[in-house]
């Protein structure tokens, strides 16, 4: 599992996060949601080490990772995917060359190995006959699925994906989160989902998590979220602005 105790985030003297405990189980979908600049954003970067915290622990499998060098940091990371908003394609590679990278800079695999498992990643993720496009060609849609694929091209035992259906229209967020639910399923990871969309956090959360002032002041299953009787809950759940930003 992921443990996070106690975490603190500044930035310009701004305390972005206050005191973040959080636990994420083995194998189940984490969905954190919150208001905009709560720090959701952060918590994914801290985890997966892009962000250093000023102060607490990240636990993954019993290792502290924010107490661990460099070199291990990176050893760590390969155990981690993540769907950037917008996918974060690099312009000027092709889709192969993109879901590829990770596999070019981690492994010895020659690269007609490599065209294999890529081609297998884009299978997964719904696409085929695509290697050769580049991202500028690909509806907002496919970069998602292709930003997917390369998450998930080292076969790791965690993926994060930040806003993954912001900007879809609704079907192809509904699209994006039973890709969430059967690659996190079927390949048995753990996964942690940044969102607003509380259509897709009901739909394929285990586990809802919010974040409110730099705090978690919510952590259950998705059926106790729904029903809870914390102001703040409720408030995010039927969208009222009364005293949420206070």
């Amino acid at each position: 599992m992921i443990e996070i105790q106690n975490l603190k985030k500044s930035f310009n003297g701004k305390q972005v996060l206050k005191d973040i405990r959080l636990t994420i189980p083995e194998g189940k979908i984490m969905v954190v949601v919150g208001i905009s600049g709560c720090g959701k954003t952060v918590l994914l970067r801290s985890i997966i080490g892009l962000v250093r915290p000023d102060a607490g622990k990240i636990i993954v499998q019993g290792e502290d990772i924010t107490r661990i060098n460099r070199s291990r940091l990176f050893e760590v990371r390969k155990k981690f995917g993540m769907l950037f908003q917008g996918a974060a394609l690099f312009d000027s590679m092709t889709v192969e060359e993109n879901i590829a990278l990770p596999l070019k800079e981690h492994t010895h695999l020659t690269k007609s190995e490599i065209r294999v498992k890529v081609r297998e990643k884009l299978a997964m993720v719904g696409l085929h006959d695509i290697e050769e496009k580049k991202p500028s060609e690909l509806s907002g849609g496919m970069k998602k699925r292709v930003g997917l694929a390369r998450a998930l091209i080292m076969e790791p035992r965690y993926v994060l994906f930040d806003e993954p259906t912001t900007g879809l229209d609704p079907i192809m967020s509904d699209a994006i989160d039973q890709l969430v639910l059967d690659t996190s399923k079927q390949l048995n990871i753990t996964s942690i989902v940044v969102t607003h969309d509380m259509i897709s956090a009901f739909k394929i959360g285990d586990r809802i998590a919010m974040i409110h002032d730099g705090k978690v002041i919510f952590t259950g299953t998705t059926d106790e979220f729904m029903h809870s009787k914390n102001s703040r809950v409720r408030q995010f759940i039927e969208g009222r602005a009364n005293h949420l930003l206070a």
